[in-house]
């Protein structure tokens, strides 16, 4: 059953009574309590901390979708529950049937942070997913630390997030910028030849700041452009005409549009209607369908990569597609398989550990290799919590081949090998997870 948002719950019962004795209740016998564990009574709930407004609306509309159904396949069996995990028995988890609680972070990092609060102190929830942006991501995760319960980031592709800001109660399915950077620059420079000029528009937060960076890095590296320009835009925009106008007129070749969601779907669109088009390539390191579906064939020709694809033929990926488009009508984006993946692979390694025991749940999760969710094989690594896997690049279809969920091709799909980096060099040189306990 669904349980009612966090700003409709006032009145419920504190923590307090998940936090009495180190029985465990759910096979975890003889730890110590911690966060919310161990959990009175039959039921373990999950919270989803999600923008369900604002500029990453539409994102976190179909990771609601695909969280609630991950819960309905747990409880009651279906999709990858019975394909992928047989970790998973379709009965609940280690002996507890899941509920669930949203909150609305209205791509807000303060609302986002008390979100967490409340799910964590009033609802008791055992474990924490959301995103979409990762100032978000990075202020939920770093609560999460704090009060000793598990945060599974669903979107969020900053470097920080499991860089500077990593946590240990935090984990990462969704590659990061560096890993976005390091698999488009070489098809870019493909595509467009080498010793060209380029612009860039960044949203103004840590995740645009990344994109910037480290697009800025590989494309000098690899097929040698220069950067003209790089100018912050606030989250939010909604009129970039006059950043536009200035990139126009810098002579640069290619300008990249390091926005998301609504705000990439606009800059995209006003670029195009502007007639940027015409005289830059433009770039859109990434994107998602439901970004593309409103961009429309502004989209056309524009690279960047997607977080998954349901255009991707393996079977966890056709079984995901299937099961959604008969569950909604509607055929899901790379956020949506990004949230019922971290939901189900929290759970499995809940069965792993044979309790909801945060440390011992960790620990397995930690360096755990996997091949179940449609993009082959992916290793959530132990020294930063950052999956290790292969990165889709993408391309705009022509404008007489884009039709309603047909908005883009795969051109290449990187490996995880091409794009990995050392524990000690990239972002996780500056990762320090913190404690267990």
């Amino acid at each position: 059953m669904k349980a009612a948002g966090v700003a409709g719950i006032a009145g419920l019962a504190g923590c307090t009574d998940s936090l009495t004795s180190g029985d465990g209740g759910d096979g975890g016998g003889g730890n110590e309590a911690l966060g919310n564990y161990p959990i009175e009574g039959d039921t373990a709930t999950f919270g989803f901390n999600i923008p369900l407004s604002g500029p990453y609306g539409s994102e976190g509309q179909d990771e609601l979708r695909a969280y609630e159904l991950a819960v309905k396949h747990l409880n009651n069996g279906g999709g990858w529950v019975d394909s992928q995990f047989d970790d998973l028995s379709g009965d609940g988890v280690v002996g507890k049937t899941i509920d669930y609680v949203e909150a609305d972070t209205e791509t807000d990092k303060g609302k986002a942070r008390e979100n967490a609060r409340q799910l964590i102190e009033r609802d008791n929830a055992i474990m924490v997913s959301g995103g979409s942006s990762s100032s978000v991501a990075i202020n939920v995760q770093d609560e999460c630390q704090k009060q000793k319960v598990l945060f599974m980031a669903c979107l969020t592709h900053s470097n920080d997030t499991t860089g500077k800001d990593c946590v240990r109660y935090g984990f990462r399915e969704m590659f990061n910028a560096y890993h976005t950077a390091k698999a488009l620059a070489p098809v870019l420079g493909d595509e467009y030849g080498e010793d060209l000029e380029f612009y860039q528009l960044y949203a103004d937060y840590t995740w645009g700041k990344s994109v910037e960076e480290s697009m800025r890095q590989f494309l000098s590296e690899g097929p040698g452009w220069s950067e003209v320009n790089s100018v912050a835009t606030p989250l939010g925009t909604s009129d970039y005409s006059s950043y536009l106008s200035d990139a126009q007129s810098s002579g640069a070749d290619v300008l990249l549009l390091n926005h998301y969601g609504l705000d990439g779907a606009k800059s995209v669109r006003q670029a195009v209607d502007a007639g940027v088009d015409e005289e830059m390539d433009i770039v859109v390191p990434l994107y998602n369908r439901p970004m593309a579906e409103a961009a429309g064939d502004a989209i056309s020709g524009v690279f960047g990569t997607v977080a998954w694809d349901s255009a991707i033929d393996n079977t966890p990926s056709n079984e995901f597609t299937s099961v959604f488009q008969d569950e909604y009508d509607r055929i899901p984006s790379g956020p949506a398989q990004l949230a019922y993946a971290q939901t189900l692979q929290y759970a499995a390694a809940v069965e792993r550990a044979g309790s909801f025991y945060p440390p011992d749940v960790i620990k397995e999760l930690e360096d755990y290799s996997y091949s179940n969710i449609g993009m082959g094989e992916e290793t959530m690594r132990k020294c930063d919590h950052q999956a290790q896997r292969a990165v889709p690049v993408v391309r705009g279809l022509p404008a007489d081949q884009i039709e309603t969920g047909n908005y883009f091709e795969i051109v290449n799909t990187t490996e995880a090998s091409q794009v990995t980096y050392g524990c000690d060099t990239g972002p996780a040189a500056q990762c320090e997870l913190g404690p267990y306990e």
